[in-house]
């Protein structure tokens, strides 16, 4: 089956190419360094302790405070981390600079994964959460390197698609050497599609070990002088195509019962900043754009966010956050940032990326879940009009993450051991 996955993948690489370049065309950063992805490497890779693969901005965010402990406790570790998108791998430059290396993600054929680590000879490798490659896990499984599921989740939505080649899959679930769940559903759902009982892991979500900086708070102090103390703000945060749509809409609605309402939209992708800002101009709403370095007046009814890595500080400026993808069929995106920041949370009905995070948080009051753009307007309308029921499920979303705190230290327990060849305990997961 395997052989046929890769004939499959070796049919579909001319068209995954001009994926490529058609989006380096959109955005040249994708242009940049595209043969790593056939394993070809203009600096060579350096020999590492530990490959790290994190896909985007969200894992790598995730993956920060475990790469900051590991670091901080074994400065002579090394680390490579991959990435998919080129916006992954600015964020890991400008968190890590030059203290961890860096390489685009191989794509998935026999002879481009061994390649691959010919060149690096990881002692471990861990990947985040839905990121399952059978020619990888082959590859490591014939040299012996352990895989670590980390952080790992499975919606219903995904179980049902992997369960189509059933005997593949199950074939594949079993070259971890652990799986570390989220959430017990996502556990049954791996045992399920054939992972090894023993190899899976409850251990949370690492998510909720999110670390914001001392100054965050200060920053976003400053950042809400500049667009007025007592006005109404909401950020959309991380929002695809089709949405924005929708949020202008939702509003062009707030505006008229709220003069001064400032939507603070926060694209996901960079390369459609672009196409944003000319949405906006069309649907004659007033827009200043964070590039330009300008402050939003009164007149101001939408602040496009046209950067990068900026979305906490927007967060924490913010009265109420929606978080994107949700409105649209896309799954959503980590609602957990807005929450440890005790800013209320609304998220449409697509959530089957965060589904277990989402039930919990809407069940203990720190969010809330809407079904269109039209109830997403209600549930702002109340909001913005009312501190103290915000400042209520905004302390209700900070107890939820403060008591879920604690995957870190399991997953770095389960790494200790794998790096250091030690037998693990019989709840950890077993080699």
């Amino acid at each position: 089956m395997r052989f046929l996955y890769s004939l499959l993948l070796l049919f579909l690489l001319p068209l995954v190419l001009l994926r490529l370049f058609w989006r380096g065309y959109r955005n040249p950063a994708y242009l940049e360094r595209w043969p790593e992805r056939l394993g070809y490497w203009r600096q060579p890779l350096r020999p590492v302790d530990l490959w790290i693969h994190a896909v985007s901005v969200g894992e790598v965010q995730a993956m920060q405070p475990l790469i900051r402990d590991l670091l901080g406790r074994d400065p002579a570790l090394s680390l490579l981390v991959t990435t998919t998108t080129p916006t992954g791998a600015r964020q890991l430059q400008a968190l890590f600079g030059e203290r961890v290396q860096h390489a685009f993600t191989p794509y998935d054929l026999p002879w481009i994964m061994r390649r691959f680590l010919n060149r690096t000879r990881p002692r471990l490798v861990l990947v985040v959460e839905t990121e399952i490659w059978p020619n990888m896990l082959a590859s490591c499984a014939a040299r012996e390197i352990p895989v670590i599921l980390a952080n790992a989740r499975m919606s219903p939505r995904s179980a049902r698609g992997y369960a189509r080649v059933g005997g593949f899959t199950a074939q594949t679930l079993q070259r971890f050497r652990c799986i570390a769940a989220q959430s017990q559903p996502d556990a049954a759902r791996f045992i399920q599609l054939g992972a090894a009982a023993d190899r899976v892991q409850v251990t949370g979500s690492i998510k909720f070990d999110v670390r914001l900086p001392a100054s965050l708070r200060d920053r976003a102090e400053v950042l809400r002088r500049s667009w007025g103390v007592n006005r109404p703000v909401w950020v959309a945060a991380s929002t695809h195509e089709g949405e924005e749509e929708l949020l202008l809409g939702v509003q062009r609605q707030l505006r008229q019962g709220f003069a001064e309402v400032l939507l603070v939209l926060v694209p996901r992708h960079p390369e459609r900043f672009e196409r944003v800002a000319t949405l906006v101009r069309r649907e004659g709403l007033a827009m200043v754009q964070r590039s330009a370095g300008l402050g939003a007046g009164a007149t101001c009814s939408v602040y496009l966010v046209d950067t990068m890595g900026e979305l906490p500080m927007f967060l924490a400026a913010a009265d109420v956050a929606f978080i994107g993808g949700s409105l649209v069929p896309v799954g959503g995106h980590n609602l957990l940032e807005a929450a440890a920041l005790a800013v209320p949370v609304v998220i449409g009905p697509h959530s089957f990326n965060f589904a277990e995070i989402t039930r919990l948080l809407v069940a203990e009051e720190g969010a809330v879940q809407v079904k269109t753009a039209a109830a997403l307007e209600q549930q702002l309308q109340a909001w913005l009009g009312d501190a103290a029921e915000r400042a209520r499920i905004g302390e209700q979303a900070y107890a939820f993450v403060e008591r879920n705190r604690g995957a870190l230290q399991r997953l770095l327990l389960i790494l200790d051991r794998e790096l250091q060849g030690l037998e693990p305990e019989s709840t950890d997961c077993a080699p």
